[in-house]
């Protein structure tokens, strides 16, 4: 029997998130897995609904999971949530292309159908998520409520649907990086901007104490850190004594866009084996809002998604009020040479 890879599940699901990335982490320090999930915020039979695409890759190939589930914050009455999964591997051609309909509440009888075709996908060496040809698409009444991928043409003549009248918004994005010092990944803080190279790097030095005693092995906790995080290659945020600063925020800009940072990095200086930090970059527009308290910070990491707007206004995830939908979560799991 082939070993499969947990696929975690939706932000908000019945299983403990603290479990799913324990799976994903002892998965990855095996097998070389790493996961990004993306959440997406659509209106289906007049409600709005959280959409989570999760891509995975293991040595074994690539894992795709589509979850559909009600809010609470869009009206109506859908309350039914349902998700599938599909595991590709190099030999099952078949499964590289085609469709899948299921239901999400049976009260109601609303149902949505999920159509794909990764037959011609292309991967990068390490990220899980195909860089072109595909698209994954997600049809309800007749209508395309989301589709992602470079082929949305193909998308509608396959389902024979046209694209709703209201975008689907890009709530989160979840992404597992793995490393000893550096960790990488690359963010589109606007719908119409760019993607951005981000960078983070975690530096030991002795301290000045242990330095000036003149002892020449230097332990853990007697080492001095620093931590920089790059943007494009510049430097946005350096924070010293990162040992006294394992929890904090700041903030960088991009144009017209101020990106807010939040850090717990408490695991990696503290924690054993394998141990993950979290970072998450939240942008705002113009006028720049004051530095968020401790009782905030503590807050932005105990709910990491954000109440969801009406579905009606979901036309620019950067709003008029300076706040935004959107966030980066980046677990950053540090492996032992």
């Amino acid at each position: 029997m082939q070993e499969q890879f947990p696929f975690p599940t939706c932000f908000s699901g019945g299983r403990d998130e603290n479990d799913d990335n324990k799976l994903m982490a002892l998965g990855a320090s095996k097998s070389g897995q790493s996961a990004l999930s993306s959440v997406y915020r659509v209106k289906i039979a007049g409600c709005c609904h959280l959409v989570t695409i999760t891509w995975c890759r293991n040595l074994f190939g690539h894992g795709l999971s589509v979850c559909v589930e009600a809010t609470s914050g869009g009206g109506g009455s859908g309350t039914g949530s349902s998700k599938f999964d599909l595991l590709l591997r190099p030999w099952n051609f078949w499964k590289r292309q085609g469709s899948k309909r299921v239901c999400l509440d049976e009260g109601d009888d609303v149902t949505v159908e999920v159509f794909w075709d990764l037959r011609d996908a292309k991967f990068a060496s390490v990220d899980p998520e195909p860089v072109s040809g595909y698209y994954v698409a997600v049809v309800s009444d007749h209508v395309v409520v989301l589709v992602i991928g470079d082929l949305k043409k193909d998308a509608f003549r396959r389902s024979e649907s046209p694209p709703s009248v209201t975008d689907a918004v890009l709530v989160s994005k979840k992404e597992h990086v793995f490393g000893k010092r550096k960790f990488s990944t690359k963010a589109k803080f606007h719908e119409k901007g760019s993607f951005h190279d981000i960078t983070i790097e975690c530096k030991c030095n002795p301290s000045s104490a242990a330095a000036a005693s003149g002892i020449g092995a230097v332990g853990e906790l007697e080492l001095d850190r620093e931590m920089l995080i790059r943007v494009d290659g510049s430097v946005a945020i350096h924070v010293k004594h990162l040992q006294w600063k394992f929890r904090g925020n700041g903030s960088f800009s991009l144009g017209k866009i101020k990106v807010e940072v939040f850090w717990n990095i408490h695991d990696w200086i503290f924690g054993p084996g394998l141990r993950h930090a979290l970072f998450i970059f939240r942008p705002t527009s113009p006028p720049p809002s004051p530095s968020p308290s401790k009782g905030t910070l503590a807050a932005v990491m105990a709910s990491p998604l954000p109440p969801p707007r009406s579905c009606s206004s979901d036309h620019d995830d950067i709003l008029g009020d300076g706040s935004s939908d959107f966030s980066l979560f980046l677990y950053a799991w540090k492996v032992e040479s």
